[in-house]
């Protein structure tokens, strides 16, 4: 039976590198896509980086991917890559859409030159729905976004859907709710969260700024989630599924479970910061997963308490064990 090979893009971000150890304990060749870059941005994957093959390409070059699609020949495609951050998305929205958007293009368009039977996996998000509908949201949902990043990304996930009816390509999307780790990077506010916790313990800083802490959110652990990716790509009929939790918190809840982790009380430190808030909020994400629980007989395993534990765990380790993060200016 010839081995499976599967293409990562965005390998060096949270989900791609816990996709990367799912299918490498699947019995997967996994290549991954990186940009060029002056500074090393693998520590995410330094881990398995002796097990998986790293190759240059780049989502704004139509002709990296197509000569990569040549190269590696992935039955399997995960499209990872995108300017994620929302905030960052307010300031370089152009940039956003190219990566996030006509990116996907792109790539589509090099599956439909080099080989049409490639499966596709598009990583579409919770933030398309925006200012909400119903709730809880599902694959029935009407969309809209709130972000550049979201409208960005409404645009991948409608020409993934496209290019499935229009050239029977495999190509899924799977909108999944927000989805964390001690890996996520310390500008998303549940790992804001808890790095700010563990320099507050290590006498490292004294306050932590945080924008609406009334927001909420139906978060995840990406480990779980990046199952359900693969999942998507064993079926025999290519459809986008909701992958999310069905629970939902607030900031102000993150930021207690937290502190309180740490032995610290919440409020001596939080500090409610009106310039951290987006221009266009989203109030309430909660998503309905049933459909991915009965399709692909998918289930979330990792609780929120437990999730942010683990991420508070990992970053009070981190500063202990003298991290090069670990050299910040204090907070006052």
């Amino acid at each position: 039976m010839t081995q499976r090979r599967a293409l990562i893009t965005g390998i060096t971000g949270q989900d791609g590198s816990y996709l990367a150890e799912f299918l490498l304990q699947r019995g997967y060749q996994v290549v991954g896509m990186a940009r060029r870059a002056s500074t090393d941005p693998f520590e995410r994957i330094e881990h398995v980086r002796g097990l998986i093959t790293l190759r240059n390409a780049d989502l704004l070059d139509q002709s990296s991917l197509i000569h990569l699609l040549k190269e590696s020949r992935p039955h399997e495609i995960y499209n990872l890559a995108s300017q994620s951050f929302v905030p960052t998305s307010w300031e370089q929205a152009v940039l956003t859409a190219e990566f996030t958007a006509v990116g996907v293009t792109r790539l589509l368009e090099a599956i439909r030159f080099v080989d049409p039977s490639i499966k596709f996996y598009q990583a579409s998000t919770s933030e398309m729905f925006g200012k909400t509908h119903e709730v809880p949201q599902s694959e029935r949902t009407p969309f809209y976004p709130r972000s550049p990043y979201g409208v960005a990304k409404l645009y991948g996930h409608w020409i993934t859907v496209n290019y499935r009816e229009s050239y029977g390509l495999f190509a899924c999307s799977g909108i999944l709710f927000n989805h964390e780790s001690p890996r996520r990077g310390r500008e998303f506010v549940t790992r804001k969260v808890t790095d700010g916790v563990a320099r507050i313990k290590h006498g490292m800083a004294t306050k932590l700024r945080l924008g609406n802490l009334d927001a909420r959110r139906d978060w995840g652990y990406a480990g779980d989630y990046v199952e359900a990716m693969w999942l998507m790509l064993q079926q025999d009929t290519p459809d986008d599924y909701v992958i999310a939790t069905g629970e939902t918190h607030s900031v102000r809840e993150l930021a207690e479970l937290a502190f309180a982790r740490a032995g610290l009380d919440w409020r001596q430190h939080v500090v409610e910061d009106q310039d951290l808030k987006r221009p266009a909020e989203v109030d309430l994400l909660q998503g309905d997963a049933s459909k991915a629980k009965r399709v692909l007989g998918w289930q979330p395993k990792v609780g929120f308490r437990e999730l942010i534990e683990m991420m508070v765990d990992a970053d009070l380790k981190r500063y202990a064990e003298g991290s090069p993060a670990a050299g910040l200016p204090v907070e006052r």
